[in-house]
């Protein structure tokens, strides 16, 4: 039986940057019911075509989220936890799965267990919580004790996800969220530096909660195969491809990406069948139009972000071609977005209507979701592959040049058929002895062609 996650399209937002949010919370004032802003976003979000939407982090933390005060409570700058349940029930009405961050690495230093820390001492009973805690030495905050943080960040205090007593109170966490929420599933943030016994039993905790939950884990280096796999998480983010599908564009070489794609999902390749998350940007990245040097580059990489292997996964304003670097913060990358504002005046409005047929083309073809991966041929600008499942067959050729591009293929395995052109109703092109002339590939486009015998 196949999971949801098969056919799923996620839309990413950053509640705190979207809808406004102060950006330090006093931890003291009436919630404000910010996240309410979003039930208008539904219809734009499911018009393009996603079936998920991927919530960044939403409970009580000091600054942008990744600081968690409390797991049980929304962030007040932000609404209540009824807030937060009327919006995902009106997304689960609307067609569309959950997903929340899950901050489980680390906390802030106003989490009540490390605040204890600080007013007892020795004499907490919280001071096993967290990891490498160490008295009688000084951490850069002048704490009379020491602590480890995240990458080196000590505003961020690492937890201890060996002590039983973290666990429960982290798994009691997800169990409030799946029952008061209804969540599909979690990001699991820094994933790549949490303990892998941790990630397993919280594994093996969510498929009782919910035997069809999801876990994504943020990696960025490593062999993806140590955190997605049948014992811990079902996929992780593909930060080669993420950076590839830019490169590639900028530098007018798409070797790199076919290189990465084949390396991955090819004949050989190391993650065949693993359903990696796909993305060209995110709230940690500077945003992809603001990578590329041609706005066609934006079309042809959303055309090969939605035809390779993977789960493909939209930031909010990136439909719109939105331009942002970082500025010596990530703030720059989350920014408040009024949603009529956006679509009349985006730089490059147009281009969310491509998503949007790019998506529906996914979804009506299962080789684009499930099957396998194969290179026909690659030059600078131009890439073209096939993907087959359950004997059904696809055929991609995307060019990023300034002029249309003709392409001759030899497709194995197909001797005499049509290729139907679904992103381009109406075109159709016939294999003769297995091998195929396409006159012409739209500039900055491409062809998705079904096999048809």
């Amino acid at each position: 039986m196949s999971h949801w996650s098969e056919s799923a399209f996620f839309y990413h937002i950053y509640p705190l940057g979207l809808c406004g949010a102060p950006r330090r919370n006093d931890l003291q004032s009436a919630p404000v019911e910010r996240l309410s802003v979003l039930h208008e976003w539904l219809p734009h979000i499911t018009g393009l075509g996603a079936n998920a939407i991927y919530l960044g982090p939403l409970f009580e933390s000091s600054t942008h989220g990744y600081d968690t005060v409390d797991y049980g409570r929304m962030d007040r700058r932000l609404g209540t936890n009824e807030t937060l349940a009327g919006f995902c029930a009106a997304a689960r009405a609307a067609g569309a799965r959950i997903i929340l961050d899950g901050v489980f690495n680390h906390v802030g230093r106003d989490f009540w267990a490390f605040k204890d820390v600080l007013a007892n001492g020795e004499r907490s009973r919280f001071a096993s919580w967290f990891h490498s805690l160490v008295f009688g030495e000084k951490s850069p905050y002048g704490d009379p004790f020491s602590y480890a943080g995240w990458s080196g960040h000590y505003e961020l205090v690492k937890l201890n996800l060996s002590n039983p007593e973290v666990r429960k109170h982290l798994f009691d966490a997800v169990a409030s969220w799946v029952r008061d929420f209804g969540i599909d599933g979690l990001r699991l943030d820094a994933a790549d530096v949490m303990d892998m016994d941790f990630l397993r039993s919280l594994a093996a905790h969510c498929r009782r909660l919910k035997p069809d939950f999801w876990l994504l884990g943020e990696v960025v280096h490593g062999d993806y195969r140590k955190w997605a796999n049948t014992e811990t998480l079902d996929s992780v983010t593909n930060y080669e491809c993420y950076k590839g599908l830019y490169s590639s564009h900028a530098d007018r070489n798409y070797f790199e990406i076919a290189w990465s794609l084949d390396r991955q999902f090819g004949p050989a390749g190391l993650y065949r069948g693993l359903p990696l998350y796909a993305f060209a940007d995110n709230h940690d990245v500077d945003r992809v139009a603001s990578m590329v040097k041609e706005p066609r580059h934006l079309f042809s990489l959303y055309c090969l972000l939605f035809t390779m292997p993977g789960l493909p996964s939209v930031y909010y304003g990136s439909e719109w071609g939105l331009a942002a670097k970082k500025d010596g913060s990530d703030w720059p990358l989350r920014p408040q977005l009024d949603l009529a504002a956006s679509a009349s005046t985006a730089p490059r409005a147009e281009l969310a209507e491509a998503i949007r047929r790019l998506a529906g083309v996914r979804q009506a073809c299962a080789p684009l979701r499930t099957g396998d991966y194969g290179q026909l041929s690659v030059s600078h600008e131009q890439l073209a592959f096939a993907r087959r499942n359950d004997g059904h067959a696809a055929v991609v050729v995307v060019n990023a040049s300034a002029e249309a591009a003709p392409a001759r293929l030899e497709i194995p395995g197909v001797s005499e058929a049509n290729l139907v052109d679904l992103l381009n109703p109406g075109e159709e092109f016939r294999v003769s002895g297995g091998k195929v002339v396409i006159p012409a590939v739209p500039s900055g486009w491409a062809r998705i062609m079904e096999v048809r015998s």
